[in-house]
This record gives C-alpha cells, structure tokens and sequence, in this order.
C-alpha cells in the first residue's frame, strides 16, 4: 500500500514528518524542467548553426565535420544531465521544476542530498527511461510504497512536499530584534556550499543561541556570541578575527535567518 507520509528519525535523534510527492507533482516538475532544457538546447543548437555556416541550416550543420557534431551531442548530454546533478546538490534538492511545483528531493535520513546521491539517482534516469519516454520510471513511482523510481532506490532519496516554517501569531523577542536591526537572509554572502555542512544539530545550536541572546546581560551575550561564532564560523570558512561583537552577532542572527527555512518546519 502507498504511503502518502513518512516519518523520518535523523541522525540528531529529531524525528521530521513528510508529505511524499507522488506521480502528479513529480511529472508536473518534470515537464516544466525538459520545457526549459528544450528551449535552452534548441538556442545553444541555433547558436552553434549560425556560427559555423552562417546561415539557419540545420543540414549544413549536420554535414560539417563529424568531430564537431560529435562535440555537440556531448556537450548538450553534460549540460542536461548537469541540469538535475547541480541544481538538486546546490539548490537543497529542488531543480527549477520542482521549485514551482513545491516539491524537493532529499536523502532517506531526512538530510539535503550529497553530490553523490544527486549524481546516482539523476545518472539512473538513463535506466529509467526505459524502454522509452521514461515509461520504467512512472511505472515505478507510481506503484512503489514510497513513490521511488529506480535512482530513488539506488541514490537512497525520496521526493517530498515543501513543508511551510511555522507561522507565529505573536512575534518572538529576538525576531523583533532582527526587525529592528533590519537583518536579511540577503545581508552576508555566505556560500551554499559551505552551508551544506551544517547539520540539523547545528540549526538546533543557532536557534537555541538565539532564543537566549535577548534574555542575557550586554556582556554574557557578547561572551556567547563569541562562543558560538567560535563553533560555526570555521564551518562556514568565515573569519572571526578584526569582527566586532555586533558584525559576529548580526551574522549568527543572519545565519539564524536562513537555517530557520531550512529546518524550522511545522511538524
């Protein structure tokens, strides 16, 4: 029988609700994803007849040097492929296609997936195609317990609704706080990369950090402050030193900002 939920127990001992995303939402991505490849391969096409005979000739291009017609198919091959690989490891999971539909993907521990998973279940879409129109892949999804096609079980993945962050009647202290500082998810460059390797642990760490800093006295929440940029910054290759208090405590409160999207969810 096909579960519409899943309960996921994490590493960090949190347990996390989600609502899987079945054939609908995930053809539905997956459509508007192959509509923007095709425009995209159809413009690098077009560019790349006008450049070597100078004219809009597709036959002509096709009987230019076989090494070159070689280098195209390669090269738009790595750039569709490339499309799911990067944007689901850079994007936590979510290409463009399934942005719009809500849904994303990520690993069965309930974590963003790593490159490797997002390499694995996006490489198998090879054999889930099969025989053609990706026939091998819905047939999966839509009869598997948890809407897993082949890369799914392989990768280790799920596909997921997004789950909306917990709407607040009252605003919190140090949410006001942030207010009146006037502090973005936008206001620090800090590389997604490098967010990658913050963990559900870690969100714990920030919120609880946050949650305390109004109720300190000016010098304990400078001490913290200075504490808790010690633990984080080195993950994020930031740099503590020549930072004021305040620059450390406004980019621990950004941070807050953006891991609260990431893990604060309404479970």
């Amino acid at each position: 029988m096909k579960q519409e939920q899943v309960g996921i127990k994490t590493p960090e001992f949190v347990s996390l609700q989600f609502q899987l995303a079945g054939l609908g939402s995930r053809a539905t991505g997956f459509i508007i994803d192959q509509l923007i490849l095709l425009v995209v391969n159809a413009l690098i096409i077009i560019s790349l007849i006008i450049l070597f005979t100078g004219e809009m000739d597709l036959l002509a291009y096709a009987g230019t040097d076989s090494l070159l017609l070689g280098l195209t198919i390669v090269g738009l091959f790595i750039i569709n492929s490339g499309y799911f690989i990067a944007l689901e490891y850079f994007s936590g999971g979510r290409t463009i296609g399934k942005r719009i539909v809500g849904i994303r993907a990520i690993q069965e521990n309930g974590h963003s997936l790593t490159l490797l998973s997002s390499f694995i279940r996006n490489f198998l879409r090879i054999v889930d195609n099969l025989p053609a129109g990706y026939f091998l892949g819905i047939i999966m999804i839509y009869f598997h317990p948890t809407h897993k096609r082949i890369g799914d079980l392989v990768a280790g993945t799920i596909v997921v609704h997004e789950r909306k962050a917990k709407r607040k009647k009252k605003l919190s202290p140090i949410e006001k706080e942030i207010i009146e500082k006037g502090l973005t998810k936008d206001d620090f460059n800090i590389d997604e990369w490098a967010l990658q390797s913050l963990s559900q642990k870690d969100w714990n760490l920030i919120n609880t950090y946050s949650n305390r800093l109004m109720q300190l006295p000016t010098n304990e929440r400078s001490e913290l402050t200075l504490q808790m940029a010690g633990l984080l910054f080195p993950k994020l290759g930031l740099e503590i030193a020549g930072k004021s208090h305040l620059d450390l405590e406004n980019t621990l409160l950004v941070l807050y900002l953006i891991l609260k999207e990431e893990w604060a969810y309404e479970l």
